[in-house]
């Protein structure tokens, strides 16, 4: 027996899908050209935005704010970060530079430093903090505390040739004179010294070697008169200190004109110098029986041509 129908005007569930799409369509009108057109470009939108359809992220600028964040800060974490620094006083030229350093970094660092600050070379420089400042030892190794005074003395390569040139000329034509006379020993005014003899306590020479300056004074030469006389070269002034019994002159080491000097006859491992303190001959200052091996330190530091230390 067949099933009674629902009564008219009642749906059954489940039928409203099916009526649906039995149900026959109105038939369309048609488009014109502006609707036709706005129809085909919602029908394009409609696809781009579809669900679940894949679109690959938009590629990071490589200049975008996050990455420069990290390129910065491993910039700073290599390039000094965590590292323990002091705070120095750098004098160079009666100028005073306050500078944070590395407490772990080099003397030759610290030099690279005063180079960027002062324009004077490395090679030029001599680095003073409780004497001379050694290149391959650290500040912390040195003890440098913070607050130090790092003293610096040293010319600019502007400032050499300037100085230098006059210097370098006086001095040849005092060669080119030297060589017209007779030898400096044999003159009656370094006789009366000279034949006195070397002094017993003169400092010992080598013969045939050149040497840096001592850390001590170089004692026991004689004067002009015979008496007692030593060399004192203050680097951290940029001074020399020639010392007597009576007194002791203080000069700059930019205000001697010229050194000469010549070995003594018999004793060619000493020599007579002279170091010129004004415009003639007549202002120079003799010393007698300096150790050969420290003559050309004594030029080149008196000149202005600087040791490498």
């Amino acid at each position: 027996m067949a099933a009674a129908g629902a009564p008219d005007g009642v749906e059954e569930p489940g039928m409203d899908t099916e009526a649906e799409t039995v149900a026959p369509e109105a038939p369309a009108r048609p488009l014109n050209c502006v609707e036709a057109e706005a129809a085909a470009g919602a029908a394009a939108e409609d696809s781009c935005a579809a669900p679940g359809s894949l679109q690959p992220a938009p590629a990071q600028p490589p200049g975008d704010s996050a990455t420069q964040a990290s390129v910065s800060n491993g910039e700073d974490a290599g390039g000094g970060a965590g590292r323990e620094l002091v705070d120095l006083k750098i004098i160079w030229n009666k100028t005073k530079h306050d500078v944070k350093f590395p407490l772990d970094s080099t003397g030759s660092e610290l030099k690279q430093k005063i180079h960027s600050i002062t324009g004077l070379p490395p090679a030029m420089q001599k680095v003073m903090y409780k004497g001379l400042v050694p290149e391959d030892k650290t500040l912390r190794e040195i003890k440098v505390t913070s607050g130090a005074k790092i003293m610096v003395v040293g010319s600019t390569i502007n400032d050499v040739l300037a100085v230098n040139t006059p210097k370098d000329a006086a001095q040849q034509d005092a060669k080119a004179e030297e060589n017209k006379k007779e030898p400096l020993c044999r003159q009656k005014q370094h006789r009366k010294v000279l034949d006195k003899g070397k002094p017993e306590d003169v400092m010992p020479s080598v013969k045939g070697a050149q040497e840096r300056l001592p850390s001590v004074p170089l004692s026991g030469m004689y004067n002009k008169s015979g008496g007692k006389v030593r060399l004192t070269f203050k680097l951290e002034q940029d001074q020399l200190w020639i010392g007597t019994k009576e007194r002791t002159e203080k000069l700059p080491m930019g205000s001697i004109k010229n050194v000469v000097s010549e070995p003594i006859e018999g004793h060619e491992d000493y020599h007579m110098m002279a170091f010129q303190l004004g415009p003639t001959e007549a202002s120079y200052y003799w010393v007698y029986w300096v150790p050969t091996q420290y003559v050309d330190a004594i030029k080149d530091t008196v000149l202005g041509k600087w040791q490498y230390f």
